[in-house]
């Protein structure tokens, strides 16, 4: 792998802010103004209109600002929003690539190219449906804003848990900003955005991003010193746009460029019977989050391109909006996955017992997204307020899977393909009156319908007999699977807004995910489906502000019965990924408190309880293969499958937490300021079923950045990560006790100027 010095990418964003330098100052971000007169208005777009924070009869959070310039500092990907809001995390048996979502517990741990997931991402107005594209980084943001729970009027696909919703800055202004950070492990970050507009309507904005870390993480397999763990990300985005009166058109490309390291499966992290991490030595020993022994080959590569176009007219009752977008991608990664050296046929094995070597790459040799969206909204801000619409989605998928007899075999000895054809179009409407006295009521539907054809098979297959697969010398024929979905599903909401200071609301949405096919057949001879998702959600909640505006508080309480739920088991004893449908029923509370007590001083909380269980009596699984504890039920007769029923939902905490402080003091024609924010997570499982090690029994993960700022230059020094926590994100659990981990504590400085 290639790593880009980090000088050369300091020079270029110091000679870009040097050339844009005498343009006028804009900031980069919308951040809620904090003045003497306490907390600006927040504006969201969660309805697809421009509205107050206040005024949405949704749960909806928002990073922007102080919280988000510091959490992606530090060359972070799109994980790093886990935890700040609450009833959100992200994580990845990919890494960087492959972010994986989860909302109110709702979510998907499938590692298949192909994953379904209840959260769907949207980047400005256009939805990613699949993962490798999930993962774009975050750069040149107005807002990140998180809709919990169903979503599928006015947003689709598949929203049947929430959204997360980015929505980039647009072109319009003359100006922008540059940021360079550099910090521990070479991690190096150059974003750069230059906007320039004139009186005739038109208007261009660039916008790049640069990330690097060396590699950091030493394999003792090796007589190198450090081997793994470096990346260099890349992306870019050019925006043209043209007004002219009642007139808009943007075009957009957006580009993608990823090399560097998969993420590092480490091997027996926990010894039987626990779920702490132990050292490459075994129990009694530190774990070292830079060290591994691994004999594998590990690499990633990832490119992925966007082109849209954006049109909106303005015809004085009503707006027509078209969004036309197109992405497409390719990505191979390959790594060590039993995380060891050797194998108990080996002479020298280990950490621990490795009992046989798992080797495997992953490509995507072709996806093509296309997107458009046509929809007309009403203008007026009192009354009978509408929108509707259709949206068409087309997908085509080519996945390869490889698995390798020896580690660093350049030839598999098995092969296995896939390719999906997914089309999905949708007819939606919504409507709200408001009332003079502050009453407003809102309700939408729209008609889904969906199709995928999908083959897999296993040409190649030139392994010995293997426990998984009764019959594995043989080939595996094409296999074909076509499903069909339609629901109308649908929204209804009231609000009332008792005075300034205090907003009332409720809301029941109907929300679907259409069907799935797992094809996966390294390891197996068929594959499988999942119907149709449907989810059932009901909330209500209050929303405050006080004090002169310098404290807001925002509190809901939801609950939701999903029926048909799609989850997937992966690994167990036969290391397969097969689909399921299961019944699963939620409930809980959210709350989020913002305030400016003072000139410079500002302050947050948020936290959720959320209860996300299975809730059907004949959902089974099989457990692990590797030693570890199952806690649940083993199904009579059916030695190493167990029921699941009662199960909180993989990945979901029950509770969580998230902060910020803030606090400036003027100084000169700056201030001198110090932020902090924190996330903490209580217990998660790994997989469906419970068990002690595959398990994380916390997490709580800090940063701090203080600096000097005036109206153009900011300098600042960071710390991420501050009290080194060190915990499993996930595990595999057909070989050894293998997990993956957290970031490492990341240090360093970051200098900024606005133009």
């Amino acid at each position: 792998m290639r790593h880009f010095p980090s000088t050369i990418a300091i020079s270029f964003a110091l000679a870009t802010a040097a050339w844009a330098a005498p343009a006028a100052a804009q900031d980069a971000s919308a951040d809620p103004a904090v003045e003497d007169s306490g907390l600006g208005d927040i504006v969201v777009t969660a309805q697809r209109r421009e509205e107050s924070l206040q005024d949405v009869p949704v749960a909806v959070s928002v990073l922007s600002g102080d919280t988000l310039g510091a959490i992606t500092s530090t060359g972070a990907d799109v994980r790093v929003l886990a935890g700040r809001v609450p009833s959100l995390n992200i994580e990845s048996s990919f890494g960087r690539t492959f972010p994986r979502f989860y909302i109110r517990g709702l979510g998907n741990t499938d590692f298949d190219l192909n994953a379904s997931q209840p959260v769907s991402l949207v980047y400005d107005d256009v939805v990613l449906e699949n993962p490798i594209l999930k993962g774009f980084p975050i750069f040149d943001l107005d807002r990140v804003e998180v809709l919990r729970g169903p979503q599928g009027t006015l947003f689709g696909r598949n929203t049947p848990a929430g959204i997360v919703k980015f929505d980039t800055v647009k072109p319009g202004k003359t100006g922008g900003y540059a940021r360079v950070s550099y910090g521990r492990y070479g991690t190096s970050q150059v974003e750069v955005a230059a906007g320039a507009a004139d009186d005739s309507g038109f208007s261009v904005r660039l916008s790049g991003l640069y990330q690097h870390r060396d590699d950091w993480v030493d394999n003792i397999a090796t007589t190198k010193k450090d081997d793994l763990g470096g990346y260099d990300d890349i992306a870019a985005r050019l925006q043209l746009q043209y007004e002219s009166g009642p007139f808009t058109g943007r075009v957009t490309g957006q580009v993608r460029v990823y090399d560097g390291s998969a993420i590092i499966f480490r091997a027996n992290t926990q010894v039987p019977g626990s779920n702490k991490l132990v050292g490459l030595g075994g129990a009694g020993t530190e774990f070292e989050r830079d060290k591994v022994w691994q004999d594998g080959i590990n690499f990633q590569k990832l490119n992925t391109y966007n082109v849209g176009l954006n049109l909106e007219y303005d015809f004085g009752p009503v707006t027509a909006y078209s969004i036309t977008s197109y992405w497409n991608g390719n990505f191979r990664s390959r790594g060590d996955i039993d995380g060891g050296f050797g194998n108990r046929f080996a002479p020298v094995s280990g950490p621990g017992l490795i009992p046989f070597s798992a080797q495997s790459q992953d490509n995507v040799p072709s996806l093509d997204q296309f997107t458009q969206e046509i929809r007309i909204a009403s203008n007026n801000n009192g009354g009978l307020g509408y929108q509707f619409g259709a949206f068409y989605f087309d997908e085509k998928l080519d996945i390869s899977s490889f698995e390798f007899e020896n580690p660093t075999s350049a030839a598999p000895w098995a092969i296995a393909t896939q390719r999906q054809d997914s089309e999905a179009y949708g007819i939606f409407g919504s409507v709200n009156y408001e009332f003079d006295n502050g009453f407003k009521l809102q309700a939408g539907a729209r008609y889904n319908h969906d199709t995928r054809d999908f083959v897999a098979a296993r040409p190649v297959e030139t392994r010995p007999g293997f426990i998984t697969d009764p019959d594995p010398n043989t080939p595996v024929p094409p296999q074909a699977a076509k499903v069909k979905g339609k629901l109308l599903t649908w929204d209804a909401s009231a609000s009332y807004e008792a005075s300034d200071a205090l907003t009332l609301y409720a809301r029941v949405a109907r929300g679907y995910r259409a069907p799935s096919v797992q094809g996966r057949l390294t390891f197996s001879r068929v594959i499988s489906t999942a119907d149709q998702e449907e989810t059932m959600s009901y909330e209500a909640g209050i929303k405050t502000s006080f004090l002169d505006n310098r404290v807001r508080f925002n509190l809901t309480g939801y609950y939701f019965d999903t029926k048909d739920l799609q989850l997937t088991a992966v690994g167990g004893t036969s290391n397969r990924a097969s689909l399921l449908n299961v019944d699963a029923k939620g409930h809980g509370i959210e709350a989020e408190l913002q305030a400016a007590p003072a000139k410079g001083l500002t302050f947050s909380i948020g936290g959720a309880w959320n209860v996300a269980e299975i809730d059907d009596t004949g959902a089974f699984v099989a457990g692990c293969s590797a030693p570890c504890t199952v806690l649940d039920p083993q199904r009579p007769g059916s030695p190493g499958i167990f029921s699941i029923d009662g199960n909180q939902l993989p990945q979901s905490p029950k509770w969580t937490l998230n902060w910020t402080a803030g606090y400036e003091i003027p100084v000169g024609d700056g201030a001198i300021y110090a932020f902090t924010d924190w996330y903490y997570r209580s217990k998660v499982q790994f997989f469906l079923y419970r068990s002690v090690e595959f398990s994380d029994d916390k997490m709580i993960e800090g940063g701090l950045r203080v600096g000097y700022k005036t109206d153009r230059f900011d300098i600042a020094g960071f710390v991420r990560n501050i009290t080194n926590d060190e915990s499993p994100t996930g595990g595999i659990d057909f070989n050894n006790l293998t997990s993956y981990v957290n970031e490492p504590r990341i240090w360093g400085v970051e200098a900024g100027v606005k133009f």
